[in-house]
């Protein structure tokens, strides 16, 4: 590929525009404008070329150039993929198309470029004689197994570009890093296998109408939180892995909620969900767990911590309007009564502040069964003789309780009682493959639970967790 044709690549982007400000694609761009330059600077271009290597290195956990470019454009927001996670390929105009597949093509020849390549082209802008220009001709595969001993007879020029690092490296996946969907692993494989990506409009737009656009097609789980006074979602690259099967105990419960989501998923009239219990039953996990198992079907988590409840018409017009289904997710709710964060829920589950849209549900885990902290005084007009004041102490009492009745379904998590704490251990301990004799489990599992916490679904996990660490600790 020749320098004019390399530039070409980068300024003809016109859907994909947004991608020449990401940080790493952006520095390659200054490298190419710099080698297009007039004169090129040996000193110049050495300081671009390792910027450049260091932005990728420091970016890139998907191994190659190639897979880093890739997942910035699957998961890049423009007119296009805004448009495709709402609409069939065929209800796009063919000019935006033509611009996309152009675009791709584009982004396919800047994926394929090598250090040596790019090397290449410093060697022939920078030597300005006939014996120097040979160097190019002699220049090796900087890749680290062909890369040539250092010589002082070599020329200058070649001994200071042999020196810089080459990006044609594999690094192994941390499948711990980032977590993507297998639809997204699909479409990786699909760009992978041809040498024309403006030939795979069509599937992108299929990708983008099943999963959505930008970071919403990129995360499953996001939290919203506030960064020096402005309040923004993050998605989570990591969310808890647990998913449904890994629960025992409890089925009935979690069932309620299930059947409430799918209906939720398919369009159907669904509720906002309180799930209410003791401490360590499995509320939030439940949650979590839910989303993990519906995420390819579009559904999406935004965790909303509840001193940020007066955010919400904010989270709420980033999302109205997107192809996923989005439960807003608010932990460990209790109020006291001066809180605003308290209103703002009231009038959000009445459908005030901002109408709630069809494509968001709200739940929300609690231990307290009617979620505002009640007070002695709250009672004390009870005691009155002004029949005045016995009216406006109903009305307190009936305020303060009617909260948790303005979500549609509660579904309450009650700690468990011996046995169903033990059937917790012995599934627990099944599903980890641990042998030993039941009769010493559940003995075990007494001690640990009269020594911590009392008995509860989180109790039973974390006395497993030690049985086996100390299972496989005597076994070494």
């Amino acid at each position: 590929m020749s320098l004019k044709e390399l530039v070409l690549n980068f300024e003809s982007l016109s859907v994909y525009r947004n991608l020449l400000e990401d940080k790493v694609i952006k520095k390659l761009h200054e490298l190419i404008n710099f080698l297009d330059g007039d004169k090129l600077e040996l000193d110049g271009f050495v300081r671009l070329y390792n910027e450049f290597f260091f932005q990728l290195t420091v970016s890139n956990s998907t191994g190659t150039f190639k897979n880093y470019i890739i997942e910035k454009l699957i998961f890049d927001e423009n007119p296009f993929s805004r448009l495709a996670e709402g609409v069939c390929f065929e209800d796009i105009d063919e000019h935006l198309i033509q611009a996309v597949s152009k675009d791709l093509d584009s982004l396919y020849a800047i994926s394929c470029l090598t250090s040596n390549e790019i090397k290449k082209l410093a060697v022939d802008k920078i030597c300005s004689c006939g014996m120097e220009r040979d160097v190019k001709n002699k220049l090796p595969d900087m890749t680290r197994k062909n890369r040539p001993p250092v010589s002082k007879n070599r020329p200058p020029v070649l001994l200071v570009l042999e020196k810089l690092p080459s990006w044609e490296f594999q690094k192994k996946s941390n499948s711990n890093r980032k977590v993507f969907s297998i639809q997204y692993q699909r479409m990786v494989e699909i760009l992978h296998s041809c040498s024309r990506w403006g030939d795979k409009a069509k599937e992108l737009s299929e990708f983008y109408y099943r999963n959505g656009s930008g970071m919403f097609a990129r995360y499953g789980a996001f939290v919203w939180e506030s960064i020096e006074g402005k309040s923004c979602l993050r998605g989570i690259e990591v969310p808890d892995p647990i998913r449904l099967s890994d629960f025992i105990g409890y089925e009935q419960e979690r069932l309620e909620v299930i059947e409430n989501t799918e209906k939720f998923l398919k369009g159907l009239p669904a509720n906002n969900v309180l799930l209410y219990g003791d401490r360590g039953t499995g509320k939030s996990s439940t949650v979590k767990a839910i989303v993990n198992e519906y995420r390819e079907m579009g559904l999406r988590i935004i965790e909303i911590p509840r001193k940020h409840l007066v955010d919400f018409p904010a989270v709420i017009r980033q999302i109205k309007g997107r192809k996923c289904k989005f439960i807003i997710f608010v932990d460990d709710l209790a109020f006291e009564d001066s809180e605003e964060s308290y209103t703002v829920l009231k009038s959000i589950l009445e459908g005030g502040v901002e109408n709630r849209p069809d494509n968001v549900l709200i739940y929300a885990t609690s231990n307290r069964r009617h979620l505002i902290k009640e007070k002695f005084s709250d009672r004390a007009g009870f005691r009155s003789d002004d029949p005045d004041d016995e009216i406006r102490a109903q009305d307190t009492m009936q305020e303060k309780l009617s909260l948790s009745e303005r979500f549609g379904i509660t579904v309450i998590f009650s700690s468990p009682d011996k046995k169903r704490y033990l059937g917790i251990v012995e599934g627990l301990a099944a599903q980890r493959g641990i042998n030993i004799d039941r009769d010493r489990l559940q003995k075990e599992a007494m001690k640990w639970e009269l020594m911590y916490n009392g008995r509860s679904a989180r109790t039973a996990k974390q006395f497993v967790d030690w049985l086996e660490g100390n299972e496989r600790l005597r076994s070494e």
